[in-house]
């Protein structure tokens, strides 16, 4: 089934991304299942799955089975991941293997929330599992040197948390976790426009919102965009122009604490450390460092330099699969 008998999981809010030791990304689309409940079938995973969010008959359910960076719906992430490893041997095209998996978790992840990853990941057909803290898989997927005595921080931007961590000798020193990510920019969104226009608009229209004029306070940008949604007074359709200006204004509480918990965890950092942070700065992991902006003013708030990863969104997968060249060759991992 598997080129090679190791695999990197990244398996996350919004998206899912496999790794292949071997042959590198994998898999890399959205952690969404359809399923019909009336036939009691699986439909659509993915990119396919997505594309039906809010044209489905009442019996079809979409969804996205983890929340907040956690397994909220067990038994529709396990038919996720049992999908993304059938389409991945599908593409590999050789005999099955178990694999030996590295899967991220979220750092402040319960005895029980690991537990239940580790249950997915078996059930899938995995024959050994490892977990690795997401902070530290997303500071070595940005090429950082986290096994060096030196302070690396890296602010992990992702779809349902902010952690942002101080990580030296291949450990995490200290780690602030927020459940603010891109999901709550999006709710942000759709608030302010129902607020301020009588509009609603669905998750998706707020998430391509932010993509396209979403930005950092302090950024200078002019082109607006069109949005369509329902009034919710008349119930008329009805087409509004939102400014840059405006999504500033709906998005910066939320920016305001996640600047907040990267500051906390600035300060607890040991003096031995600080040196090496004025030096080094911050790196920005996730799709949230995409953000137009954030960048420059998260800099000027935190009065360190601050640098976007290299492919910040795919950060976390690409640690779990460097990662897998130290995963020792019979653990399971401690639960």
């Amino acid at each position: 089934m598997f080129a090679s008998s190791q695999l990197g999981v990244d398996l996350g809010t919004m998206n899912v991304r496999l790794f292949s030791q071997t042959k590198g990304l994998l898999f890399d689309e959205p952690a969404t299942v359809a399923y019909n409940r009336q036939a009691d079938k699986l439909m659509a995973i993915g990119q396919k799955a997505k594309q039906m969010i809010g044209k489905t008959p009442p019996h079809v359910e979409v969804t996205y089975p983890l929340r907040n960076g956690v397994i909220a719906d067990f038994d529709r992430a396990k038919a996720l991941l049992q999908q993304v490893f059938k389409q991945s041997s599908k593409q590999l095209g050789l005999a099955f293997k178990k694999p030996d998996v590295v899967m991220s978790v979220p750092f402040h992840a319960t005895s029980v929330e690991r537990r239940s990853f580790y249950e997915i990941a078996k059930h899938c057909g995995a024959k050994h599992i490892q977990f690795i803290e997401e902070p530290v898989a997303a500071a070595i997927g940005a090429d950082l040197p986290v096994s060096e005595p030196v302070a690396n921080v890296v602010v992990h931007l992702g779809a349902g948390k902010t952690e942002a961590a101080i990580i030296s000798l291949g450990g995490v020193v200290a780690c602030r976790s927020l459940r603010i990510g891109g999901n709550q920019l999006d709710e942000d969104i759709m608030q302010y426009v129902r607020q301020h226009y009588s509009l609603l608009i669905g998750e998706q229209t707020a998430e391509q919102v932010k993509i396209e004029i979403g930005s950092a306070p302090g950024t200078v940008m002019e082109q607006s965009v069109t949005i369509h949604g329902r009034d919710f007074v008349t119930g008329f359709l009805k087409a509004v122009s939102l400014s840059p200006t405006e999504v500033q204004t709906a998005i910066k509480e939320s920016l305001w604490q996640i600047a907040e918990a990267i500051r906390a965890v600035l300060e607890e950092c040991p003096a031995e450390l600080s040196g090496d942070i004025i030096d080094r700065g911050v790196v920005l992991t996730g799709g949230g460092a995409l953000l137009h902006g954030i960048e420059q003013w998260l800099s000027t708030e935190l009065h360190v330099p601050v640098h976007v990863a290299p492919n910040p969104a795919e950060a976390v997968a690409i640690g779990t699969g460097k990662a897998l060249r130290a995963m020792p060759k019979r653990l399971d991992a401690a639960l």
